[in-house]
């Protein structure tokens, strides 16, 4: 009950941040940001249990007390899920772990918590705790700074409409840290799906936050990736230093894990990712696919560059969201 009050305290401090102009995203826009260090991600190419823990040892050091896994529960028997081993193996070694999802807005079995937790159980999530947390309604959380943002003479992202504040599923705000947990792949609308669509998207609740993000007639484009930028941004500021993340670059399609019938990958399976910096990993995601053979990448390049999918990075610049200069460390 004490992190839950903590949490609305954020939220009430964060409404009032809103009226400051000391935001990182703000001074970055006027060129008042100083240069960054580069970002450390950590890469394996082996992807296993083994990778996946040597991986996520670099980046834990913020992950305790009532830990959520944020994850893609994917559609039934979804073809080019990842392997179930990999989150059971890292799981349990991360005490008061809850893998943590949200309804969605489309059509799918996913859409009502009934059954979507048949979903969950389909495809063998149900190991752990598992909590869908819009289940018992939303909480709204401010995005910092956006209104200042947007006001600002040197913005170039001033039409249309952005985000300010975003439903959540309200069972987020029991959480004291949050590892995010994605499979890297494309993405009909965002042209590719890494750390960032997986918390933008994921957390918004499944009536109410993700018709924020995606707008009426659902809307494709640069706009529609501001504000799934501006949504993760919310979710980023509210865990501070204590949100990590790991993309995993296998079975690498041009459709996500929400389209029940995704084409098959097209592209090699690279490895594991981490960081503490979402900028830096979804940038390293990227640069990797695109290091990769013309024939491996052309789908998923395609992919990306037919959504304007790159635009994700450039926000989250814009927003201060993290550095897209990085260090790649093999371990």
């Amino acid at each position: 009950m004490d992190n839950y009050i903590s949490r609305r305290a954020f939220l009430r401090n964060s409404a009032i941040l809103l009226g400051t102009a000391s935001i990182a995203g703000i001074d970055k826009v006027a060129g008042a940001a100083k240069p960054q260090k580069p970002s450390h991600v950590y890469f394996t190419k082996d992807i296993s249990v083994e990778g996946l823990l040597k991986v996520y040892s670099k980046i834990n050091r913020h992950i305790n007390g009532r830990v959520a896994i944020k994850l893609h529960s994917g559609e039934p028997h979804g073809p080019n899920l990842l392997p179930l081993s990999l989150i059971r193996g890292l799981q349990k070694t991360i005490p008061h772990s809850t893998i943590v999802e949200c309804n969605v807005l489309y059509p799918s079995p996913r859409q009502q918590t009934g059954t979507h937790w048949e979903t969950i159980k389909t495809n063998g999530f149900d190991f752990c705790p598992v909590e869908i947390m819009d289940a018992d309604g939303d909480a709204s959380l401010p995005v910092p700074g956006m209104r200042e943002f947007l006001a600002s003479p040197t913005s170039s992202y001033i039409q249309g409409d952005h985000l300010t504040e975003v439903a959540v599923g309200k069972g987020l705000l029991k959480y004291d840290s949050m590892l995010v947990y994605t499979h890297f792949k494309g993405h009909a609308m965002g042209g590719f799906g890494g750390s960032l669509k997986n918390i933008a998207i994921g957390c918004a609740s499944g009536q109410v936050g993700k018709l924020q993000v995606h707008g009426t007639g659902w809307p494709k484009g640069p706009l529609f990736l501001e504000r799934m930028v501006e949504s993760g941004k919310a979710i980023t500021s509210l865990f501070g230093e204590k949100i990590t993340y790991i993309n995993v670059l296998k079975n690498l399609s041009v459709d996500c894990d929400c389209d029940a019938h995704g084409v098959p990958p097209t592209c090699n399976d690279i490895g594991i990712l981490a960081s503490t910096d979402i900028l830096a990993i979804d940038k390293a995601s990227i640069d990797l696919v695109y290091a990769q053979p013309q024939d491996q990448r052309h789908d998923l390049v395609e992919r990306i560059e037919s959504r304007t999918g790159l635009h994700q990075l450039e926000y989250m610049k814009a927003l201060g969201m993290g550095s897209d200069r990085y260090e790649l460390i093999t371990v």
